[in-house]
């Protein structure tokens, strides 16, 4: 009984350490590009300011194969940062789509991949 237990033990963490390899990391992740154009914008009423708080407003995903409505919602603020609603651009024909995201300096260049980050001038 004893030898089962732990040949069990073993092979669930065998399995967990696999999938752990198999999950992809936030800087593999490549952006979503399709050829649907996303459904004009639906009209949201932004609520009133919250302390502490920045509204993401709504957006359309890209979910099982059509668009997808994700209602506006708080995200904790920042100091120090801008937010960047998510949104979609035209390339050639394809849209891609941008989550939204924190940036320190304002241009909407993502921080990782700017060159001279936090240069309050550049704009």
């Amino acid at each position: 009984m004893k030898k089962l237990a732990v040949t069990l033990a073993v092979g669930a963490a065998s399995l967990l350490s696999v999938g752990a390899v198999v999950v992809p990391t936030a800087a593999q992740a490549q952006p979503l590009v399709i050829q649907v154009a996303p459904p004009p914008p639906r009209f949201e009423r932004v609520p009133p300011p919250r302390r502490g708080f920045v509204w993401a407003p709504g957006h359309y995903e890209w979910r099982g194969g059509r668009h997808v409505w994700v209602g506006g919602f708080w995200v904790p603020a920042r100091p120090g940062y801008v937010y960047r609603a998510p949104e979609w651009r035209q390339h050639g024909g394809r849209w891609e789509y941008s989550g939204g995201r924190w940036d320190r300096d304002g241009d909407g260049v993502p921080d990782r991949y700017d060159r001279r980050p936090n240069n309050p001038y550049r704009r």
